[in-house]
């Protein structure tokens, strides 16, 4: 008997689902749960709670953090942000999975991006149909079909569903790290690409903002005797710019300026926000020793004053030994369902990059296939619910049956 034939039964609960998959689906993009949108998440918070609690546990809202945030004035203030789902279920069972994903998208209640195209019979255009609304059902199905199984009381899993991971998961980062020490391994539901391809190893990331202040004065009248804010900025821009390639993979990328009002005004305050990105843990100490010489610059200067706020929230996620032989055992199971599965470095992070960064391997794109995340192009591969929920299924049962080795046997990786 193949394997596949072994687990046809716990899979074949997955067969007829696609039109109830895409139906929910729809439903959820037509919700807008921006990450600034605390009133669409909420409403989103209850659908998810909802749809989980099928699984027959008690769905907990957790209280996210504030999260820190530079005004355009320069002011350092905390925002509220959505709370998080959280859900667990036999977790003392031999196999343990932590299970992750986002609700929140980064199409704000303002955007003209909020309505759906179906495109073909397998592609839907929505707001977060990939990124990643889809990835959430993937999750839920394939557990479902977990809780059918004859190996149900041999998995054990932690659901954490967060409302902050498009705008770096301050407020949930804490929680996801406590349950990655308590799990084995992870899986979380970001989008494949369309052609299934997944994320392998992932850079660091980090959030910046920088705030020079002048002094005003008239731009005619005694435009000497003003301190130019934006002109400031724009020299600190350039010194940063030429950061990217100084180290290999490093990239910053600046990507907004608040700034000046009236043309007869000369600017006092200039903000900054910039990203970077790098693929060494150590090469974040030297950006932030070269981004402080840069600042000093500017705040020596005779009438001005800068500082720097914010700094790498998501570390760097290698492929480690311990990664690559959790991804080969993910192959394996696809090979079961007629899938290839295959898998390449990317410049993106996610909160696979904090889980990571606790000790555990992860595989961080589980979700649905799909393409232009973050845009209003985005689609989801319709097809690739059922696919999606199989694989996750097939890989979490084959682990409890001993087919594959349980990556929390492997020896851990030292937490950051």
């Amino acid at each position: 008997m193949s394997d596949q034939s072994r687990f046809s039964d716990d899979l074949g609960y997955l067969d007829d689902k696609r039109a109830a998959m895409t139906e929910t689906l729809r439903a959820w993009c037509a919700i807008n749960s921006g990450s600034g949108n605390l009133d669409g998440l909420t409403r989103m918070r209850a659908l998810l709670a909802d749809a989980f609690s099928v699984l027959g546990t008690d769905v907990e809202i957790a209280p996210a953090k504030p999260h820190r945030m530079v005004t355009a004035a320069g002011e350092d203030i905390e925002r509220p942000v959505g709370d998080m789902l959280r859900l667990i279920k036999r977790p003392q069972a031999p196999v343990r999975v932590l299970l992750t994903g986002h609700m929140d998208t980064v199409f704000a209640a303002d955007h003209p991006f909020q309505g759906e195209t179906l495109i073909d019979e397998d592609t839907l255009n929505a707001p977060g149909a990939a990124d990643m609304k889809g990835g959430l059902l993937v999750m839920l199905y394939a557990l479902q079909a977990i809780e059918r199984s004859t190996l149900v009381e041999r998995i054990g899993y932690e659901v954490i569903i967060n409302a902050d991971e498009e705008i770096g998961s301050h407020g949930s980062a804490h929680l996801l790290t406590a349950a990655a020490r308590r799990a084995q391994f992870a899986c979380v539901y970001e989008p494949a690409l369309a052609d299934g391809t997944l994320a392998g190893a992932r850079k660091g990331s980090g959030n910046f903002s920088a705030v020079i202040r002048g002094k005003s004065a008239h731009a005619g009248r005694e435009h000497h005797l003003g301190r130019n804010a934006v002109a400031a900025a724009a020299d600190f821009i350039a010194a940063i710019d030429k950061l990217t390639g100084a180290r290999p993979g490093l990239t910053v990328n600046v990507a907004r300026v608040d700034g000046g009002e009236n043309y007869n005004v000369v600017p006092d305050i200039a903000v900054v926000r910039f990203n970077a990105r790098l693929e060494q843990p150590e090469d974040a100490d030297w950006l932030m020793t070269a981004l402080n010489r840069a600042i000093a610059e500017i705040d020596g200067r005779d009438g001005f004053s800068a500082k720097l706020a914010g700094g790498f929230t998501r570390p760097p996620k290698p492929m480690t030994p311990q990664l690559e032989a959790f991804f080969l055992s993910l192959r394996t199971a696809g090979e079961e369902l007629g899938l290839h599965i295959d898998w390449k470095p990317t410049g993106g992070c996610c909160d696979g990059n904090n889980i990571a960064a606790a000790g555990i391997p992860v595989i961080d794109t589980l979700g649905v296939r799909g393409a232009h995340i973050h845009s209003a192009q985005e689609y989801a591969r319709l097809d690739s619910l059922v696919e999606r929920a199989k694989l996750s299924a097939l890989l979490l049962l084959k682990i409890a049956a001993g087919d594959l080795p349980n990556p929390g046997d492997w020896p851990k990786k030292e937490a950051a």
